[in-house]
């Protein structure tokens, strides 16, 4: 699977809004206005990953980290980490983060992982345009991914810009345990 290679994590950095995805166990089927916070956590190219979804008005959150898989390459192969259930971290959860395709203003890019079983369609803004949405779905299928199961993400309403917004501490994520 090819990666983007020499990715500027600091360019990388900041908010981007989830457009489509493969629907996962780990996000509410109804949730909303979908987005990720980056912020680099120290020198040493830790990530702080805040992922944000919002479900009847209620905002359901996630933090982790993310790193590079392996620190010696060029590719841009991350690993994430989370704690599960969020409101009581206990247990590690650790997934692929492969950065697929980014274009050169770093305004929209193509997640995935090895597995074909995740892929997201980020970009700096709630909206997309048509165009560019469909070159990212023509690069998905090349890596061998059934876009087909792509579900673009509805942003609504724009939620509040702030990240101490009232939220359901987690119970989103016994939800989706459950299929909601």
């Amino acid at each position: 699977m090819k990666t983007v290679r020499n990715l500027d994590l600091e360019r990388y950095m900041g908010r981007w809004y989830e457009i489509a995805c493969f629907p996962s166990r780990f996000q509410p089927k109804d949730g909303t206005n979908t987005r990720a916070t980056y912020t680099l956590a120290g020198g040493d190219g830790t990530v702080k990953v805040l992922n944000e979804t919002w479900t009847d008005g209620r905002r359901g959150h996630i933090e982790g980290t993310a790193y590079r898989a392996d620190p010696s390459s060029d590719e841009a192969k991350l690993k994430v980490k989370f704690y599960v259930p969020p409101f009581l971290p206990i247990i590690p959860v650790v997934g692929d983060y492969w950065v697929l395709h980014i274009d050169d203003d770093y305004r929209y890019a193509l997640v995935g992982q090895p597995s074909l079983h995740y892929l997201w369609i980020l970009c700096r803004e709630p909206r997309m345009d048509d165009e560019v949405y469909s070159q990212l779905v023509e690069r998905a299928k090349e890596e061998g991914y059934d876009v087909s199961k792509l579900k673009k993400t509805a942003h609504p309403d724009p939620p509040p810009e702030s990240e101490q917004t009232a939220g359901d501490r987690g119970v989103w994520w016994i939800k989706s345990l459950f299929g909601k």
